[in-house]
Parts: C-alpha cells; sequence; structure tokens
C-alpha cells in the first residue's frame, strides 16, 4: 500500500486523538483529528449533552471521507466511526484504509473521561456511545488495540500489529 491511511476509532475517550497524533509523529505521516470535522452545530449539541444522531453525523463524516480521499501520501486520521454503515462510507475511494480499532472497558475510559478538561464531548454522553457502537468485525480486517496502558505502549502495539516501520 504506497499511500495508506489509517483509521483510529473507538468511543469518545478511548484515546483516538492522543494516540493518533503520537502515532502520525512516530511514523512521520499527517494526522487529522476527525472532530476538527464536525459542523458547529454538532459541536454545540454535544456541549449540551445531547447525543448526535445518524442526521447529524452525515456532513461529519462526508468531510472526513473528503479529507481522507484528498490525501496523496500515508496519514492517519482519527472518528468514532461507530457503526459499520459510517465506516463504510469513510471506506469509500479508499481501498487502501487499515482500521484501528481502540477497544477498552466502558469504566476504563469513563476514568479517563472524568480527569479530562477542556474537551466539548462530556462524560454524561459515554453511555450513548456504547450504545451506538458496532465493533468492527472480521470482514472488516480490524487492528483491534487494548487501551489498556500508557499512550506510548498502545502506539508500539499498533505499530507491531500493523508491522508498520516507525521513522528513524
Amino acid at each position: 500500500m504506497p499511500n495508506p491511511i489509517l483509521l483510529l476509532m473507538g468511543v469518545s475517550g478511548s484515546g483516538k486523538t492522543t494516540i493518533g497524533a503520537l502515532l502520525a509523529g512516530r511514523l512521520g505521516w499527517t494526522y487529522a483529528e476527525a472532530d476538527d470535522f464536525h459542523p458547529r452545530a454538532n459541536v454545540e449539541k454535544m456541549h449540551a449533552g445531547i447525543p448526535l444522531n445518524d442526521d447529524d453525523r452525515r456532513p461529519w463524516l462526508q468531510a472526513t471521507a473528503k479529507w481522507m480521499r484528498e490525501q496523496t501520501a500515508p496519514a492517519v486520521v482519527t472518528s468514532s466511526a461507530l457503526k459499520r454503515k459510517y465506516r463504510d462510507l469513510l471506506r469509500e475511494g479508499r481501498p487502501d484504509l487499515r482500521l484501528i480499532y481502540l477497544e477498552g472497558s466502558k469504566n476504563l475510559i469513563g476514568e479517563r473521561m472524568a480527569a479530562r478538561h477542556g474537551h466539548f464531548f462530556p462524560k454524561e454522553l459515554l453511555d450513548s456511545q456504547f450504545a451506538d457502537l458496532e465493533p468492527p468485525g472480521p470482514e472488516e480486517d480490524p487492528v483491534v488495540v487494548s487501551i489498556d496502558g500508557p499512550p506510548d505502549q498502545v502506539v508500539q502495539r499498533i505499530i507491531d500489529r500493523t508491522g508498520l516501520v516507525p521513522r528513524a
């Protein structure tokens, strides 16, 4: 795969932003945080504690997919990509997409969310994330990585499992 895209997915609080930025840095790849593609109305809705529905997520997913299609070099992008249909939309036009599922228990993620500050996504919406989550099945060929442990350890697990070579 000359220009792979790694899509790091998982519920809010699973460490996507931290892990994605560290991974992209280790690989020397372009990085994007899909939260940056949310329309302002989505951010306001989540900040108010209102879960997004499929209609809310559509423009966000389309903007993320557009960014991915435009990449001409290897890249890492993060997105909750909670449902299979969301991942299918993101995969369109990117046969070189590799799905990395950051998996963690609701208790662990809840503890991490309680400790973070300044994020627009409130801990109270975690239940809605797990309710919507459709973990990727084997037909999606995901790399499933436990988020238990420090971020550097999780990044190393991804590198080990994918066989990617970090930048020297």
